[in-house]
């Protein structure tokens, strides 16, 4: 009679299994569908995470069940990793975005961002011009700009408005550059303006393709996003991971079950 740990082990496969046909097809919607280079970036990480899922919930399903015990002792050490990889990782996000945060700007309703206030980490992987390219290519992609442009507000609306990091650094200048507020995403250049001691006011543009998008503030409110998305994903991670430790535990009754019932068995055929 398979055992209470090995009948537990298999359902929760198979909800992992069950789980993983979603995921699957997403992966491959994306890669039929996918237009954006944001899409397209998603397409293989989700792809291999669904054939991970499946084929390891297959081998914890059969090995529990079936009590093949080798089966279960792969699943057991793809988990033990699994965990560990994931625990590091956990550590790892909360220590990257310890810092920075943004600040608060005099007479306005949002926050600006600076760059040099987050780990070197970060900033590295954001100062690469070919990951750059990309991100800046996502972050046009998803019209966050266009749909700040849309609510057509006064000045003084706008500058009591709410805006999100990546509005706040990459759709308007710095706050600093003194710029002449026509719309939302279109601030001209005072009559006289030369070269500014603030690279971000050399580099913004009125053109809705190039913006702020280039801008030490873009990047730094990219990393505030990043930074609030990574702590939410790393409290989901601390759950998981307890998720996974009691799974374990549970795999590993079960496999000390198969090899109860393998050494059983092994016995009455040796004494027949």
């Amino acid at each position: 009679m398979v055992r209470f740990s090995n009948n537990l082990i298999g359902i929760l496969n198979v909800i992992t299994f069950l789980l993983s046909i979603p995921i699957l097809g997403a992966g491959i919607w994306l890669s039929v569908r996918g237009s954006t280079d944001c899409e397209k970036f998603l397409e293989r990480p989700v792809i291999a995470l669904g054939v991970f899922l499946m084929v390891v919930s297959l081998a914890g399903l059969i090995g529990a069940c079936c009590r093949v015990s080798w089966l279960l002792w792969l699943y057991l050490l793809v988990m033990f990793i699994l965990i560990l990889l994931l625990f590091c990782f956990t550590v790892f996000a909360f220590v990257v975005t310890n810092k920075g945060a943004g600040e608060i700007v005099s007479g306005r309703g949002y926050k600006e961002y600076r760059l040099g206030d987050y780990s070197n980490w970060l900033r590295k992987r954001v100062d690469d011009n070919g990951n750059w390219a990309k991100i800046r290519s996502c972050i046009r992609g998803s019209k966050v700009c266009d749909s700040l442009s849309k609510r057509n507000q006064t000045f003084d609306q706008f500058i009591n408005d709410n805006l999100s990091p990546i509005q706040s650094g990459c759709c308007k200048p710095p706050t600093a550059c003194n710029f002449d507020y026509i719309s939302e995403t279109v601030w001209n250049k005072p009559q006289g303006f030369t070269n500014s001691s603030i690279s971000d006011c050399n580099t913004w543009d009125n053109d809705p393709s190039i913006l702020c998008y280039d801008c030490q503030s873009c990047k730094a409110g990219l990393l505030a996003n990043l930074k609030s998305d990574w702590k939410k994903v790393a409290i989901v991670n601390v759950i998981f991971l307890i998720f996974l430790i009691i799974v374990y535990s549970i795999g590993c009754c079960a496999f000390r079950n198969n090899r109860q019932d393998n050494y059983r068995g092994w016995k009455r055929g040796y004494q027949a």
